[in-house]
Order: C-alpha cells, then sequence, then structure tokens
C-alpha cells in the first residue's frame, strides 16, 4: 500500500532488472528519468494513480520485453518507440485518455484549429512588399556602383590604388605578426 508519488531514488538505481509498484496507490506522474533505467527488463506500474502523459524516454529503453501500465489515469498518445508499440493493447487498458499504436489512433485536430493556422500563415506572407523594394535598392546600388568604377577611368585608378594598399598593409601586418612568432618559439625552445 505505497502512497505518493514514485520515489526519485529509484531511478537511480541504473542497474535495476524488474520494478513492480502495481496495486498501490502512486500518483503523479511517470518521472521522465525512467530513461535512465537502461537495464530495466520488467516494468509493472499497473493498477496505481498514475495521471499525465507516458514520457517519452521510456521508449529509450531497449531491454524492456514486460511491461504493464494498465489501471491508471494516463492520458496522451502513447510515444513513438519499437518497444511501447510491441507491447499488448492490455498493457495499457483501464488509461481511457490513452491512444495511439497499439490502441486506437488518436483523434486529429479539428477543422477549426486547421483553418485558424491555416488563415494566420495567409495573413503574413514570407516575401512580403519591404524585402522587394530593399532588395531592388541593394541591386541598382550594387549594379550602379560597379559600372561607374569600371566605365570612369579616374575612379578605377583610384579604386585599384586603394585595394592595392589595403593589400599592402594587409601583407605588411601579416609578415611581421609571422616573424614575431617565429621569433617567440624560438626563444621557447
Amino acid at each position: 500500500m505505497l502512497i505518493g508519488e514514485i520515489p526519485s531514488g529509484v531511478m537511480g538505481l541504473v542497474g535495476l532488472v524488474s520494478l513492480n509498484l502495481s496495486r498501490n496507490m502512486i500518483e503523479g506522474h511517470i518521472p521522465a528519468t525512467i530513461g535512465k533505467l537502461k537495464s530495466l527488463d520488467f516494468l509493472d506500474l499497473s493498477r496505481n494513480h498514475l495521471s499525465g502523459s507516458i514520457p517519452s524516454e521510456l521508449s529509450q529503453i531497449d531491454r524492456l520485453s514486460v511491461m504493464n501500465l494498465s489501471y491508471n489515469n494516463l492520458s496522451g498518445e502513447i510515444p513513438i518507440g519499437t518497444q511501447l508499440q510491441s507491447f499488448d493493447p492490455s498493457s495499457y487498458a483501464g488509461n481511457a485518455g490513452l491512444c495511439g499504436d497499439p490502441l486506437p489512433k488518436c483523434p486529429t485536430k479539428s477543422r477549426e484549429d486547421d483553418q485558424t493556422v491555416k488563415s494566420f500563415e495567409e495573413d503574413k506572407p514570407f516575401f512580403d512588399g519591404g524585402f522587394f523594394i530593399s532588395l531592388s535598392i541593394g541591386f541598382i546600388t550594387g549594379f550602379w556602383g560597379v559600372c561607374l568604377i569600371f566605365m570612369n577611368k579616374s575612379l578605377r585608378y583610384a579604386y585599384f590604388r586603394f585595394m592595392s594598399g589595403v593589400y599592402d598593409k594587409v601583407y605588411v601586418l601579416v609578415a611581421i605578426n609571422m616573424a614575431r612568432l617565429r621569433r617567440s618559439n624560438r626563444a621557447s625552445t
């Protein structure tokens, strides 16, 4: 006749092979840390007062061959995982809110919800007018800037002189720093 929630200390027993807490008065949620119990082969939490959804971490336990979560107050979709869909539907019996394989499929969203999402998406197009205006201004500025540089002889010479000066300065800075680095490496050896 255990009462309260599943003790968190149980989830620290990573070598645990079998866990049977059935036919008690345990309430609360199944802890998400249950996925740490990688050696678990047998899990029985049936006939308690557990609520909420089945944690997706439960599907990470590869060795789980026997599981019984029946007659609780669990709800939501059964997490997708090879083990959880392979159990008999009786493992989930008595949980009116559960759905998904191996139980009947979960109800889909209502049409109203879908219409709300669609109308919101239609209200805000991805490429609005501001995008195209900015794109046009950027193209025109870049295109005419390049054209002016290559058509006007004095601008072309000034541009290439400027770029040559930048190249020279970068080259000198790199050469000086490489020389300092080599000097410090020689001094340390």
